[in-house]
């Protein structure tokens, strides 16, 4: 691969100091001209160019595991271990930027619930069963607070909400844009962690006005909301943590523009085999009726 990355870039630069940058002989770079081209060599420099195009077309993160799984949708047969390597090569991975954290606070008064849900991540129905959080997004204007309602069955972005304020009124703007969009039936079980803003009256008694059955986290463990958690990683890796929000506003389209127009329809899902949660939902729906 470094003699590939000389040859093409061999009219921009001197081939002497590419050489040398590469810590490679310029011998040999030209013993490898004057040498065929393998047909090994010649597929990874297809795949690798297939590879490279599929990384730009996917907001730069997608790793080995998505870019395999879209090669084979595609009819190219590849290992994984061949794709991670020539990932490795080209130097694709993605840079993702930790930032700072707010804490959230939890009401010592408030009632909770038990944990209905029991770490049972699984769903066979949409509408069974929902999961919620919030998380806060950095900005030079200050935090931007995001709600975040998925539904278990096919990891979909139901509801969303975005304020300068994390409280019962944000996760209350979510639900109703999930009940809206999904119109559930009466049964539907909705979990999330014991943060006051869930743990309110307000927005207890809009579950209660949806007939929605209660679920919350053991205090301090965020393992039993493990795919809330996992969400916003994943948010954070591909879009808040990738760039500095100059402002709320900027914030907010980019993370409109991530669920609404790569998250839900595009992004291929490992839990549902490499499809999208749209994709799932239509396949799975229309062969169950």
């Amino acid at each position: 691969m470094k003699f590939q990355f000389i040859a093409e870039h061999s009219h921009e630069y001197c081939v002497t100091l590419l050489c040398q940058a590469l810590d490679v002989s310029e011998s040999g770079y030209y013993a490898w001209k004057r040498r065929p081209m393998s047909q090994h060599c010649r597929e990874d420099a297809q795949l690798a160019a297939e590879i490279q195009q599929i990384f730009l077309d996917h907001r730069q993160v997608y790793g080995s595991p998505r870019i395999h799984a879209l090669l084979r949708a595609r009819g190219m047969t590849c290992s994984r271990k061949r794709v991670a390597r020539l990932m490795q090569q080209l130097g694709l991975s993605a840079q993702v930027k930790r930032s700072r954290k707010p804490t959230t606070t939890s009401d010592p008064q408030a009632h909770g619930a038990p944990n209905r849900l029991s770490r049972d991540f699984t769903a066979e129905q949409p509408n069974t069963k929902w999961v919620a959080d919030t998380k806060a997004v950095e900005t030079a204007e200050g935090w931007l607070f995001l709600a975040v309602i998925l539904d278990l069955f096919s990891r979909m972005v139901i509801g969303w909400a975005m304020g300068a304020t994390e409280d019962a009124a944000l996760v209350e703007l979510a639900l109703r844009m999930a009940v809206a969009r999904r119109h559930p039936a009466v049964g539907l079980l909705h979990h999330s962690d014991r943060g006051s803003e869930f743990t309110s009256h307000r927005y207890q008694h809009a579950l209660r006005q949806y007939d929605i059955e209660v679920s919350m986290s053991r205090t301090g463990n965020c393992w039993d909301n493990a795919v809330m958690e996992a969400f916003f990683a994943t948010l954070a890796k591909e879009c808040t943590g990738r760039t500095r929000f100059h402002n709320r506003q900027q914030a907010r389209s980019a993370i409109f523009e991530y669920l609404e127009c790569f998250y839900n329809p595009v992004r291929l899902h490992s839990t549902l085999q490499y499809v999208s949660p749209c994709t799932f939902e239509q396949v799975t729906l229309s062969v169950m009726t």
